[in-house]
């Protein structure tokens, strides 16, 4: 496999890492029909273990199957696909080499009571990762949460481990805690730092959401006013999340959350795409759609982000 210029350029911001580890990198940049082009998208599928059977696959029965989902990533040219340790069992074999994979190393669920600080269980190991031939682990931290210094702890251990082993890591950063309201979990003063704290903890691949114009931290309020930091649109809050992420020098990819209208996930590619980050990170959007109609969809996600739409 010969890497492109564009995907060369992203490997050397990676100076302090193995070739194992920028090999796996390599492998999830090249593959598909995107690979090459520095950007990505990504298949995760861990939201029955967050959300339950029903909510994830009922629209879609289909759906049930994990193999399903390995062949709608490899059918739609994905760079790769996420999973739980479960679902990635369920079709290693059969499709073992066809589509760089992503074990979801910890989860939660949505029986936990809800008065309960947020938290993951971990839930899988680095060596299930290598059992499995998997390119990279990906973990959740909760920035906000009164757990989260433990989870720093937990994805520090098992990122040096990892790395050590030549797999890569993928941080899910999503702020989320006692302090934190609705508003401030999107808020791109939150989503900013959410990025960085995942850069510092040395992610390779940092996965975060799509952020609102709102500022939540007032000292935080105090500089982008004073500093006239452009967050008006959402191209401009994806351009300032890339800057927490050392400038750009890590790989961001966004969560397409909630199911939406297509057009709503046409226009967040473009802002992804015009924002300079690297892809979308895309589940519900995608899997609960009938095979046609997701295939369909991910296509056109193909085409803007080569900047063909």
């Amino acid at each position: 496999m010969k890497a492109t210029r564009t995907v060369q350029k992203i490997l050397a911001n990676y100076e302090g890492e193995t070739p194992g580890v920028k090999g796996k990198l390599c492998q999830m940049l090249m593959n598909g029909k995107l690979g090459g082009t520095g950007k990505m998208i990504i298949l995760p599928v861990d939201q029955g273990f967050e959300h339950g059977p029903a909510r994830s696959f009922a629209a879609n029965p289909a759906a049930y199957d994990p193999h399903y989902h390995y062949q709608l990533a490899i059918d739609a040219g994905l760079n790769a696909y996420a999973a739980p340790l479960g679902m990635l069992e369920a079709g290693a074999d059969t499709f073992a080499g066809q589509i760089p994979t992503i074990l979801k190393v910890n989860s939660s669920n949505s029986l936990v009571p809800g008065d309960a600080p947020n938290d993951q269980a971990i839930t899988a190991s680095v060596d299930d990762a290598l059992r499995l031939g998997c390119a990279a682990i990906g973990f959740t931290i909760y920035p906000g949460s009164s757990t989260a210094l433990d989870m720093f702890e937990e994805i520090s251990a098992m990122r040096e481990e990892a790395a050590a082993k030549g797999v890569a890591t993928v941080i899910w950063s999503y702020p989320r805690g006692e302090s934190l309201d609705k508003d401030g979990e999107t808020a791109i003063d939150i989503a900013a730092y959410a990025a960085q704290i995942a850069a510092l903890l040395g992610a390779h691949i940092i996965k975060i959401k799509l952020s609102t114009d709102h500022l939540s931290l007032g000292e935080a309020k105090k500089v982008y006013e004073a500093e006239k930091i452009e967050i008006a649109d959402q191209a401009a809050r994806v351009r300032h999340c890339m800057q927490a992420s050392f400038n750009g020098r890590r790989i961001v990819v966004f969560s397409g959350g909630a199911k939406k209208g297509a057009d709503g996930v046409y226009d967040d590619a473009r802002a992804i795409r015009d924002g300079g980050g690297n892809g979308s990170i895309i589940g519900r959007n995608s899997f609960q759609r009938d095979r046609a109609d997701a295939l369909d969809m991910l296509g056109k996600l193909v085409d803007i982000y080569k900047g063909r739409a």
